[in-house]
């Protein structure tokens, strides 16, 4: 016992010299701390705590009656900082929402690029110079506008047109991810769609800094159209979304098939491309070099190949349109490479936390992001296995076959195990945040990895450089072969049998904690990291609670109701994504054909929805803005417990008395609902607006129960 008390203290010992890797795990903490406030707090007072910190941490470290609480103090200095980062964020990236206004406004601006396409169809950022019925100082600096795909224009275009723009919208259930943070981050102050021409106009020259990156974002464009046009859209789409980041020849067929098989991070440019690009350049450069025996004599061949794979990985960050998982890449590779120029090891958990700082500090809202906290928590359970992983003795004179199947089976296994452990640490952040766990992931990820990263890739690279050459043909039809390969993988995993389980999102403090036991068990070195692992299960073991009996939707377009572990929606193809999403949250399935369920329960038209007799819970809805008349929310009242009106009525009826409205002041006020029935009778009705609170990014006002 005494031995093994000992050898704890030693172990925690030892620890002395690794906190600097727990200071971006603080500094994330304190960010996300910030982001989790419902009220928005004054700069004073998140600088004085992060002062107040700092100076504690520095005492700490200059007298030695403090030293044994210099670490803790140092941490809690980082935590502190990351919220004062976070505010100062915030106020430096401050713009104009738009409002929420009924009818369609003139917008005349440039299109500054070609984003993704949403729900709605293709969608053109657009650098709006005047919106009617919006002052200049009101007017936002970005929007986005769906369009039809067939009224795509390139970037650099001045244009005009109707469109329906309101503020980002709000979460599409309370507690859901706040999409709208994520658009005020990125300087997009409004959203919209239009169906009318789109027309070319004059509008004078734009201010230089656009007229850049205008011009570099109509190159991609015109890199992507001639990538398409020499693969064809089935195979060039993808292979764009690669490249440049565009994604709007992706069918919808081809993301459900790389959702459903854990492929769909090849379509996203992040960290896998990045390095797929930066260590490709790498090794050619090394090899070229190599190969001139006079020149890899007279330079070192390490430091050259890391300075042009930077390059390199600047070029691609400015071909892919600098998207911010791109960026957060491209540092962690410029750390990387860094430490070769500095002559130190390239891939060290001090590397990774350099890097998740700089990160950090240059964009705290990236704690809360999905694809940042997925990254960085697989980059760290893949260094932290290297550091355990043990070096296997290389025969000398062994013969060349047996040293081939020894290299097979230890690439297999190293390939399992990274695979299974980057899976493991991403796990409860997909499940949180994606509620979906693609089963034959693992597999597909492993079949997957050789053909992206030896075939496509590489091709695409040479490809895309060399087609505004007219020489890029022969390496597309490589990268289009593998392509072509990785989309029949992703369709076969994701039809074969139970490909995808549906996983409810777990109380908000689950992640925290699981990513805390994640983060715990990668920089922790010694037995005890394996305390971590309870903590890492926190998100699959922790009790959901039961889910609601209704949603509605944040302006009360469209509703779905509980039927057991299925949601049935009021409205089919009304706010799709927005219910799939929170039936997703709350573990529920919904049929690929809603229209049988739906009859079961509705009776419904363009107008509205009547509860059919039986059904419970008994919901009707008023779908139209206009008003509906006494009669029609009457008749609504006389068959519903739950009333959901879209349209104000002119005034409420007697049969409404003892119901639950749902009326168009309360989802101004209060966004998208659920409701749980009481087991004394009526019903509980929970608002996402209390849960966002009062913030910078929020575009609607608090409400209560």
């Amino acid at each position: 016992m005494a031995d093994l008390i000992a050898g704890r203290r030693s172990e925690i010992a030892a620890q002395t010299h690794r906190w600097f890797l727990w200071a971006p795990v603080a500094f994330a903490f304190g960010a996300a701390g910030y982001f989790a406030l419902l009220e928005e707090p004054p700069l004073w007072l998140a600088a004085i705590p992060a002062l107040a910190a700092i100076a504690l941490a520095v005492a700490a470290g200059r007298f030695a009656r403090l030293a044994v609480l210099a670490i803790p103090l140092t941490l809690l200095a980082f935590a502190c900082s990351g919220a004062l980062a976070a505010k100062l964020r915030t106020l430096a990236v401050a713009a104009p929402l738009a409002s929420s206004v009924d009818g369609p406004r003139l917008v005349e601006g440039y299109v500054v690029d070609v984003a993704s396409p949403g729900s709605g169809g293709a969608r053109l950022i657009i650098a709006p110079v005047a919106i009617r019925g919006l002052a200049p100082e009101a007017t936002p600096k970005r929007i986005h506008v769906s369009v039809d795909p067939n009224q795509v224009v390139p970037p650099g275009s001045a244009i005009s047109l109707l469109a329906f723009v309101g503020p980002p919208p709000a979460p599409a259930a309370p507690g859901a991810y706040d999409f709208a943070r994520d658009s005020y981050f990125h300087g997009v102050g409004g959203v919209g769609f239009t169906r009318s021409p789109i027309r070319t106009e004059d509008l004078g020259p734009a201010p230089w800094r656009l007229r850049v990156i205008m011009a570099i974002n109509a190159a991609r464009w015109s890199l992507a159209r001639k990538i398409v046009d020499v693969m064809g859209a089935e195979t060039g789409g993808m292979a764009v979304a690669m490249v440049t980041g565009h994604e709007v020849w992706i069918t919808q067929g081809q993301v459900d098939d790389m959702r459903a098989s854990g492929l769909a991070h090849i379509l996203s440019i992040s960290g896998l491309h990045m390095a797929i690009v930066g260590g490709f350049v790498f090794a050619l450069v090394r090899l070229l070099i190599a190969a001139v025996p006079w020149l890899a004599l007279r330079v070192p061949g390490k430091k050259v190949a890391a300075v042009v794979a930077l390059a390199a990985l600047g070029v691609y960050l400015v071909v892919s349109g600098w998207p911010p998982p791109a960026q957060r890449s491209a540092i962690t590779a410029a750390v990387a490479f860094g430490a070769i120029l500095a002559d130190r090891r390239a891939i060290t958990l001090h590397a990774l936390a350099v890097a998740a700082l700089l990160i950090l500090i240059v964009q705290p809202e990236a704690a809360c992001q999905p694809g940042f906290q997925m990254s960085f928590a697989a980059t760290a359970a893949l260094v932290a296995l290297a550091e355990v992983w043990p070096h296997a003795i290389r025969e000398i004179s062994a013969p060349w076959w047996i040293r081939t199947i020894q290299t097979a089976r230890t690439w297999l296994v190293v390939s399992v195990a990274a695979s299974f452990v980057a899976g493991a640490a991403t796990g409860p952040f997909a499940m949180q945040h994606f509620n979906r766990v693609a089963v034959y992931g693992l597999a597909a990820n492993l079949a997957e990895a050789p053909i992206s990263s030896f075939i496509v890739m590489p091709a695409l690279a040479v490809g895309a450089a060399l087609t505004p050459l007219g020489w890029g043909a022969p390496f597309l039809a490589i990268a289009g072969w593998g392509v072509h390969l990785l989309q029949a993988l992703a369709h076969l995993f994701a039809t074969a049998p139970g490909s995808t389980m549906i996983a409810a999102s777990a109380p908000a403090l689950a992640l925290p904690v699981a990513a805390f036991g994640i983060l715990f068990m990668c920089l922790w070195r010694g037995p005890m990291r394996l305390l971590g692992l309870p903590l890492a299960l926190a998100v699959t073991l922790w009790p959901r609670p039961a889910p609601p009996d209704i949603w509605v939707a944040s302006d009360g377009a469209a509703a779905a109701v509980r039927e057991g572990r299925a949601a049935v929606v009021m409205r089919p193809g009304a706010r799709q994504f927005a219910s799939d999403l929170w039936s997703r949250r709350r573990g529920l399935a919904i049929d690929a054909d809603p229209l049988p369920a739906n009859l079961r329960h509705f009776d419904c038209n363009r107008q509205l929805c009547f509860p059919r007799t039986g059904a419970s819970p008994s919901v009707g809805a008023w779908w139209w803005k206009k008003a509906p008349t006494d009669a029609q929310v009457t008749a609504l009242c006389q068959r519903s417990e739950v009333v959901i009106l879209r349209g104000n009525p002119l005034t409420m009826p007697a049969a409404c008395q003892g119901r639950t409205m749902l009326t168009p002041k309360q989802f101004d006020v209060g966004g998208a609902a659920e409701l749980y029935r009481r087991q004394g009778g009526g019903w509980r009705v929970v608002w996402a607006q209390p849960l966002r609170g009062h913030r910078p990014w929020t575009a609607l006002e608090g409400v209560h129960d």
